[in-house]
């Protein structure tokens, strides 16, 4: 079994892989369901690690296989618009649809509120900013170490309604202080939006102890778990959000799929339509009650059975497995890289509470530059420039980015140590 491992990862076996990929499938399932954690069979559920190491998913993630066939037999089996009809195949299609939000309900330990299915983080982020009723004079308070999605919808807010926008600043390992909230924060504080993990610097953030800072003030928490939710446990009443957000993308699921969770359903819905009413005449309309409310429209159904499919396999996983796992390759990374000449490794040490983001650079190369080299001369695959957080580069003084290796279920050691073995070879730093 190894030995198959093997050879699909460097390649050997690219057309065998889909011949094989029952027999390999069975005995990963297998493997786990001894509490047994092995990279190298996962792989087999992942083609394009035949060809690529792949140290972008802090990007977008892979899909195995079982996602990709969950997907495909709507579109042979049953496809058909959900909630739109009787006959079999749409109901069906209803049925598989509800059973998705159930599944990925379940996933982050929601027992009460509404699962409301998006495109992804941006647009679940941008349903809370714009269904708020919002008064001049309000604050939101964000901090310098989000994405652009969960910064960029309150300086609208700003702009055009006159809304107090608080910064909190973190230090430059990424920590956030729970103290730097209490100093800001006040009974005009109408909400608190924050990650749960930097895309850049890797570190998570203590959201309970914000959480209970907000409950005091009265104000409502928004939690971006687009980093989160695909890498650790998630458990949204132990978190004490009012609203978490992610993306399937992120979590081995298809891209255009995302989540809004609410604990309370009293947002204004960003779209009305066909699905989201109860009752139409020609002098208005009633919305109808649960999540349909906030899905006008045909929604993403291939894309949320993929999702939920995605969901079950990172079930079998175990996510505590995958923490743990991840967390070992990120010590090894990091380890390896800070003993290189001309590398500077960013965010906490090895030892810190993060995931598997580790952000960096080569003194005198840039960041591009090098991910062009990774790719070019070993076919790693990375992520360079800002991410998508431009306001934390400035603040970090990093005006070209970083280069950016995250990890995610499927990677190995082989993978750690040929990324680390490149970058030596890159930063001309030979170990002879």
């Amino acid at each position: 079994m190894q030995r198959i491992a093997q050879d699909v990862y460097t390649g050997k076996l690219s057309g065998y892989l889909y011949d094989q990929r029952t027999y390999l499938q069975d005995s990963v399932y297998e493997s786990f369901s001894r509490g047994s954690m092995i990279p190298d069979d996962i792989r087999a559920d992942f083609p394009l690690l035949s060809k690529v190491c792949y140290l972008d998913s802090a990007a977008t993630s892979l899909s195995p296989e079982p996602v990709l066939e969950a997907m495909l037999a709507y579109e042979h089996d049953f496809r058909a618009n959900s909630g739109r009809g009787v006959h079999r195949l749409a109901q069906q299609a209803s049925q598989k649809y509800r059973d998705a939000h159930v599944k990925v309900r379940k996933f982050i330990h929601a027992d009460e509120g509404e699962l409301v299915f998006t495109r992804n983080s941006t647009e679940a982020i941008n349903m809370v900013a714009s269904g708020l009723p919002w008064q001049k004079g309000d604050q939101v308070i964000t901090t310098l170490l989000e994405h652009h999605s969960n910064l960029l919808p309150w300086m609208r807010l700003r702009d055009r309604q006159g809304i107090d926008l608080g910064l909190i600043t973190p230090s430059t390992d990424g920590t956030l202080d729970p103290a730097a909230l209490e100093a800001i924060i006040s009974r005009k504080t109408r909400l608190v939006a924050v990650t749960q993990t930097s895309n850049v610097l890797g570190n998570v953030v203590p959201i309970r102890e914000f959480a209970g800072i907000c409950q005091d003030y009265g104000a409502l928490l928004l939690v971006d778990g687009s980093q989160s939710v695909p890498h650790i446990p998630v458990n949204v009443e132990h978190l004490g959000c009012d609203f978490l957000c992610f993306s399937g993308h992120k979590m081995l699921g298809p891209t255009g799929t995302g989540v809004l969770y609410m604990k309370k359903s009293g947002l204004e819905p960003l779209l009305v339509g066909g699905g989201s009413v109860e009752q139409v005449t020609a002098s208005g309309y009633t919305l109808t009650e649960g999540y349909e409310r906030y899905e006008a429209g045909t929604p993403n159904i291939a894309g949320a059975i993929g999702l939920a499919r995605a969901v079950e396999y990172l079930e079998t996983l175990g996510m505590d497995d995958i923490r743990h796992h991840e967390q070992q390759l990120t010590r090894r990374i990091i380890d390896d890289l800070t003993g290189i000449e001309k590398v500077q490794v960013f965010g906490p040490g090895s030892e810190g509470d993060r995931i598997g983001v580790i952000s960096f650079a080569i003194k005198g190369l840039n960041p591009h530059d090098v991910a062009i080299m990774l790719d070019g001369e070993a076919n790693i695959m990375v992520r360079s420039g800002h991410h998508c957080c431009m306001p934390l580069m400035d603040h970090l003084n990093l005006p070209e980015g970083t280069v950016r290796a995250s990890l995610h279920c499927y990677n190995t050691p082989e993978d750690a140590d040929l990324f680390v073995d490149s970058v030596r070879k890159i930063a001309g730093d030979f170990k002879r």
